[in-house]
C-alpha cells in the first residue's frame, strides 16, 4: 500500500505552529514511507475564509519548503461532486432530509441541557417522507444506531465510541452548501488517504466520519490525533506565546529547518538528538512514537536551535535570507563575498537573521553614529591618540587582509606593551559606533580600506563622531 497523507488546514485564521507542525508530521511521514503528500485548502466555511489566510498557507509551505506532491486543492471547487455524493446517499437512504428550524433546535436543545443530557439531535425527521412548506431542508447523514466505531489510533490507542452516542450529522445545510466533516470525508476518499494526521481535537469527529465512509464503500484511513501545544504558562497556545502566522517568523529572521527541526520535537524524540537536519528528521520520523501528551512552546529553546542551524549552514545558502533582512531595515547589498563574511563573523553573536542584520547596520551605512558612553570609554585622549597610530599602520598595508591588519594591531600592541585589546577597542567604537562586534581584524577587513581610514579620520579630526 503507498502511503498517502494530506494536510487541510481551513483557512479561517492564520497558519500557526500548531497547524506547521501537523503539516511536518504528515509530510514526514509520506517522505518517511515512499508515498505521497497532498494539500488540500479546506474552504468550505465560505463566511469566515479569507484570501489573506490563503496566502499565508501557500507562501508559508513554500517557505518551510513542504512540498507537496498533489495539490492545492480546494474545496469550494468540488461543490458538484460533493451535491452528486449527497444525491447519491439520499437515493441510497443513507441520508434524509432534516425539516426542523433553528428555533426547534435550540428548544430542543435548552430542553436536553436542562435536564443535564448530552445535547444531540433527536432523530425528529429520521423517518419523515413528506416535505415541510415554507421550510428550505439540511440533508443528515443517517448514522447507524447500534453497535460500536473503535478509532485504532496510532497515537492513542483503541478509543471506542458508541454509534447510540452519536446523533446525525448535518451533511449539507439547507442552502445547499456542504459541511465540513461531509466534505472532509468526500476528500478523504476521492484522494486515497491512507494515513490522517492530525490535532487531537478532531478526535471527536473521527466516529462519525468514519461511519459516513463505510456507508460510500470506502476503507477508512488510520488516524494519528496529535496532542495540542500548550503555552509556557501551561495554558493553550496563543498569540500572546508565540501563535502567530508562521510567515512572523520568517519577518523576524528564523531559518524554515531551524522551526521545522523545534517542532518536530514537541512531542517526539529520537534519543537524544536535539538537533536535525531535514534529512535526517525524515530517516527518524515515525508518527507511532509521538507522545499523547500535550507539548509546551519554548520560545528560547527555538532561538538556540535556529542559531544552531545558522552556525552549521553553507553561509552561501543564508545570503538571500540575510539580504532579506537588510532590505527591512532599508540596507542592501549583491556583494556575496561581503555578505558571506558577515554571516561568517556575525552568526555566533546572533540568534536570529533578523538580529543579524541590525548588528551589521554599520557594514552599509556611510556615516556611523557613535555611542556615547562608548566613546566617553574608548575616544578620550588616550583612546585617540592610539587611534592615530593604529591609522598610521594601516596606511602602510601593502595588502588589506585580517591576516595583515591584525598583525599590524599586534605588533603596535607589542610596541607599546598592551594587550590587543586595548588598541581594538577604540578602532571598534571608531569604526562601528559601539564597543561590540565581531574581531576587529575581520571586521576592518570586511569593511575595507577606505571607509575604514575614513571613519578613523573623522574621529580623529571631530573628536568622538561626525
Amino acid at each position: 500500500m503507498t502511503v498517502v497523507t494530506r494536510f487541510a488546514p481551513s483557512p479561517t485564521g492564520m497558519l500557526h505552529v500548531g497547524g506547521v507542525r501537523t503539516a511536518l508530521y504528515s509530510w514526514l511521514y509520506a517522505r518517511r514511507m515512499g508515498g505521497k503528500f497532498i494539500l488540500r485548502v479546506e474552504d468550505t466555511d465560505r463566511e469566515r475564509s479569507t484570501e489573506e489566510a490563503v496566502r499565508v498557507i501557500l507562501e508559508g509551505m513554500a517557505w518551510l519548503g513542504l512540498t507537496a506532491d498533489e495539490g492545492p486543492y480546494f474545496q469550494t471547487q468540488r461543490f458538484d461532486r460533493y451535491r452528486a455524493v449527497i444525491a447519491q446517499m439520499l437515493a441510497a437512504g443513507q441520508a434524509y432530509r432534516c425539516y426542523c428550524t433553528k428555533e426547534e433546535l435550540d428548544a430542543v436543545r435548552a430542553e436536553q441541557i436542562a435536564r443535564k443530557e448530552k445535547p444531540r439531535y433527536p432523530g425528529t425527521c429520521r423517518s419523515r417522507r413528506e416535505p415541510r412548506a415554507g421550510v428550505q431542508p439540511a440533508v443528515r447523514f443517517r448514522n447507524p444506531t447500534e453497535g460500536a466505531v473503535v478509532v485504532e489510533d496510532l497515537v492513542h490507542g483503541a478509543v471506542t465510541f458508541q454509534n447510540a452516542e452519536l446523533d446525525d450529522l448535518i451533511i449539507a445545510r439547507s442552502d445547499g452548501s456542504p459541511t465540513y466533516n461531509f466534505s472532509v470525508v468526500v476528500d478523504d476518499k476521492d484522494m486515497g488517504i491512507t494515513h490522517v494526521i492530525r490535532g487531537d481535537d478532531h478526535l471527536n469527529n473521527t466516529p462519525r466520519q468514519m461511519n459516513m465512509l463505510i456507508a460510500l464503500g470506502a476503507t477508512p484511513p488510520v488516524y494519528a490525533h496529535v496532542p495540542m501545544i500548550l503555552g509556557p504558562d501551561g495554558t493553550k497556545l496563543s498569540k500572546r506565546h508565540g501563535a502567530v502566522s508562521v510567515l512572523q517568523y520568517e519577518e523576524e529572521g528564523y531559518l524554515p529547518d531551524a522551526l521545522l527541526n523545534y517542532l518536530v520535537r514537541l512531542g517526539w524524540s529520537h534519543g537524544d538528538q536535539e538537533v536535525f537536519t531535514r534529512e535526517e528528521m525524515i530517516a527518524a520520523f515515525d508518527i507511532k512514537d509521538v507522545n499523547k501528551a500535550a507539548s509546551t512552546f519554548n520560545p528560547e529553546k527555538l532561538l538556540w536551535l535556529n542559531q544552531q542551524h545558522m552556525m552549521r549552514a553553507e553561509p552561501s545558502t543564508l545570503v538571500p535570507r540575510l539580504r532579506a533582512q537588510l532590505r527591512r531595515i532599508g540596507l542592501d547589498s549583491d556583494d556575496r563575498n561581503l555578505l558571506e563574511g558577515i554571516i561568517l563573523s556575525q552568526r555566533e553573536r546572533a540568534k536570529t537573521l533578523k538580529e543579524m542584520a541590525c548588528n551589521s547596520r554599520f557594514f552599509f551605512i556611510d556615516t556611523v553614529q557613535i555611542d556615547p558612553k562608548a566613546a566617553a570609554k574608548h575616544l578620550g585622549e588616550g583612546g585617540r591618540q592610539m587611534l592615530g597610530q593604529v591609522r598610521e599602520r594601516l596606511v602602510q598595508l601593502t595588502q588589506w587582509t585580517a591576516v595583515s591588519i591584525h598583525a599590524a594591531l599586534e605588533d603596535l600592541a607589542a610596541a607599546n606593551g598592551w594587550g590587543l585589546g586595548k588598541v581594538a577597542q577604540p578602532v571598534r567604537v571608531a569604526v562601528t559606533g559601539t564597543a561590540v562586534s565581531p574581531p576587529i581584524d575581520t571586521t576592518l577587513a570586511l569593511l575595507g580600506r577606505e571607509r575604514t581610514l575614513a571613519r578613523i579620520e573623522t574621529v580623529l579630526r571631530n573628536g568622538a563622531g561626525p
